[in-house]
């Protein structure tokens, strides 16, 4: 009974893993994860296509592509934490969509400042926004001790990763930062369905700055790559 309510409570998440998964083996027998045909075939990231090809999809499609095992492996893992306490917190749908949204908010980043001849892919732009909507709805519920660590946890986490990130040049930097804004703006916006919402100026002002976030990576993405 306790395995059933529990992936009840979280089968948007067993949802993505799955698609995540599918996505991989799809990879791997047509040529291979770490081929960048197959790759840019499935639709991994790559902002000369995007800016040139017109070819933006690809902002949505990369986050379900991996480039080797380890890579799938360990953003499925970090993934299935965070959604097991976001998603009953934020509901199925809310959860979904921070998660899809954020991944293309990443994306979007690294479009704007990522290198021009890069190929990138990975589910860990969604997942810093997981990170980010998990440190807003710890900063709105500050009062409630066990939601309140649950923010500063993603936050250190965050932070960490990213300081890793700064000495990896082949991690992309720029859209786990994007992922983390993103996810932060979007959890305001959207709220949640078991705490304490942020107030309408607080969502109609995180509104303003998403779509403004939108509009400048967009452009500067543009200018860059073109």
């Amino acid at each position: 009974m306790n395995q059933r309510m529990r992936l009840k409570d979280s089968w948007a998440t067993i949802l993505i893993l799955v698609v995540l998964l599918v996505a991989f083996l799809i990879e791997t027998f047509t040529g291979g994860s770490e081929n960048n045909y197959v790759l840019l075939k499935m639709g991994a990231m790559s902002n000369y296509a995007i800016a040139a090809g017109g070819q933006w999809w690809r902002l949505f499609t990369a986050q379900f592509l991996h480039i080797g095992i380890l890579h799938l492996v360990s953003n499925a893992v970090i993934f299935y934490y965070m959604g097991q306490y976001l998603e009953p917190m934020m509901g199925h749908l809310r959860f979904l969509f921070v998660y899809l949204l954020a991944g293309v908010g990443g994306n979007l980043f690294s479009f704007a400042f990522g290198d021009d001849r890069a190929i990138s892919a990975g589910a860990s732009t969604a997942i810093f926004g997981l990170f980010g909507a998990m440190v807003a709805i710890g900063l709105r519920n500050r009062a409630n001790p066990m939601i309140s660590y649950l923010g500063r946890q993603a936050f250190w986490l965050a932070l960490i990763n990213i300081a890793l990130d700064i000495f990896d040049p082949g991690i992309d930097l720029q859209g786990h930062l994007g992922g983390l804004i993103s996810g932060f703006l979007l959890a305001i916006v959207m709220g949640d369905k078991m705490v304490q919402k942020y107030s309408v100026k607080w969502r109609v002002l995180a509104g303003a700055v998403l779509l403004l976030y939108i509009v400048l990576t967009v452009r500067m993405g543009m200018v860059i790559n073109f």
